[in-house]
């Protein structure tokens, strides 16, 4: 039986009558984003029918191992689109996927290591998307803004080198300030969780019937992980991405 909390299938063909809204929207106000609207809604159901297929077979079928595969597939793809941010960057998806790496693995470590979710796939799935998306964030901005530093303050950086700086020394002060960057709107997010708007994963345990209480418990879990997810991904990435920037003769690239 179908929770009344969940949509039926008619009222998903009903949802489309609110993408045809902002289709008009975007016509009248001649943004040039109208094909853009319907391309990205069209997508998004394209590739949610795909991976609900793919989970579906994975919680019956694959197991725990089918589930990490997953995950390693989901970290190859959230470098490619955090590399592209680092454009520019020498081997920057490299970097990216490295970072996102990182941080999957050792949140997921933790949280598993000490029981605080099931190592069943069809709770880590889920749970190591979310961790996955975070540390694509802030390796993406970590990198793009690495990227505009070292174009923006190539001259400042090299007068540095000149005066005998190596060259983790002569990048310091824009590494600092471009992880503080990366970083705000986590922090940002996390300062007003429940203030503002309920985040996904309490919304989804209160539609689905789970008392608030539980739900709270489960958002603490998954904001606290968000959070230690993109301070790791945004210390690797610009550990990585430092590396990439200056040549073996601590010149910058």
């Amino acid at each position: 039986m179908n929770s009344p909390a969940v949509p039926e299938w008619t009222g998903v063909a009903l949802s489309i009558s609110l993408v045809a809204v902002a289709v008009v929207i975007a016509w009248r106000q001649h943004l040039g984003l109208a094909r853009e609207v319907v391309i990205a809604a069209v997508r998004a159901g394209v590739q949610l029918f795909a991976v609900g297929a793919v989970l579906l077979f994975l919680f019956q079928h694959a197991g725990l191992p089918g589930g990490f595969a997953w995950l390693i597939v989901m970290v190859v793809i959230a470098g490619q689109v955090a590399g592209r941010r680092g454009a520019g960057l020498h081997r920057s998806r490299y970097v990216a996927t490295g970072a996102v790496a990182l941080a999957a693995a050792v949140t997921l470590g933790v949280l598993i290591a000490f029981g605080v979710i099931q190592s069943a796939p069809r709770v880590v799935v889920p749970v190591g998307g979310m961790v996955v998306s975070g540390a694509m964030q802030a390796t993406g901005v970590t990198l793009a803004r690495m990227v505009a530093e070292a174009r923006g303050q190539r001259a400042v950086i090299e007068a540095r080198l000149a005066l005998g700086l190596s060259a983790g020394d002569a990048f310091a002060p824009h590494r600092r300030e471009l992880m503080r960057t990366a970083l705000i709107p986590t922090l940002d997010a996390t300062k007003v969780v429940g203030l503002i708007s309920l985040p996904g994963a309490m919304t989804g345990l209160i539609l689905a019937g789970v008392s608030p209480e539980v739900a709270i418990r489960y958002q603490i879990v998954v904001m606290y992980m968000l959070l230690a997810a993109a301070v790791m991904a945004a210390l690797a990435a610009a550990e990585l991405g430092q590396r990439m920037l200056f040549t073996s003769a601590q010149q910058l690239r």
